[in-house]
């Protein structure tokens, strides 16, 4: 782990996760100060049938509004964005959002690896990649993805996930910048802030 590895140009913070990711994001989102000076996009594994469940229950705890995701959407800062279930998220030179429904990665879409590699694509060095609890290996390609752009890779603490497998995949087949509880993970997003210009 680098741990001097520091990012003062955020323009997005991408967090990726699956089972049990909603409580490590309950933990950090609410807790976030508005305004934010960069965008937050979050890819989690849902059914379908929760498709706006997750949005709505964000939108209510947060302080930072929630923009809904629809394809071609403009990426702003200052906004949280959403991964529409059963849709992988795409992200585009013109700084705007896509959707598409090709076939499933990791027995997932969205999938997390597919999003993490296309913001590392157009987001490079001043992108950050944030790796949740969750059940399988997705995320972990993304990682190493975002990585190799320049951009910097935070994993959740495996003791400190409810489903400790996504992380640990990530830890044993990438390098973290960090690995850090759901506590650090916030106060590592509010330095963020505090430090992108």
């Amino acid at each position: 782990m680098e741990e001097n590895k520091r990012i003062t140009n955020c323009k997005v913070v991408i967090i990726g996760g699956s089972a049990g990711s909603l409580q490590a994001l309950l933990q950090i989102l609410p807790f976030i100060e508005n305004p934010i000076s960069f965008a937050i996009v979050i890819v989690v594994h849902r059914k379908h049938s929760d498709e706006q469940t997750l949005e709505a229950l964000i939108d209510l705890k947060t302080k930072v509004k929630v923009k809904e995701v629809e394809d071609k959407v403009a990426l702003k800062k200052g906004f949280i964005y959403i991964a529409p279930s059963n849709y992988h998220l795409l992200f585009e030179k013109e700084e705007t959002l896509s959707l598409d429904t090709s076939e499933k990665i990791n027995y997932s879409r969205p999938s997390i690896d597919v999003s993490f590699e296309s913001a590392s694509e157009i987001y490079k060095s001043t992108l950050v990649g944030i790796l949740l609890s969750g059940s399988n290996s997705d995320g972990t390609v993304g990682l190493r993805a975002i990585q190799a752009e320049g951009g910097i890779t935070v994993v959740q603490n495996p003791l400190s996930a409810d489903m400790p497998f996504m992380p640990n995949n990530a830890i044993l087949h990438s390098t973290p910048d960090y690995v850090l509880t759901t506590e650090e993970i916030l106060e590592f997003i509010t330095a963020i802030n505090k430090e992108t210009v």
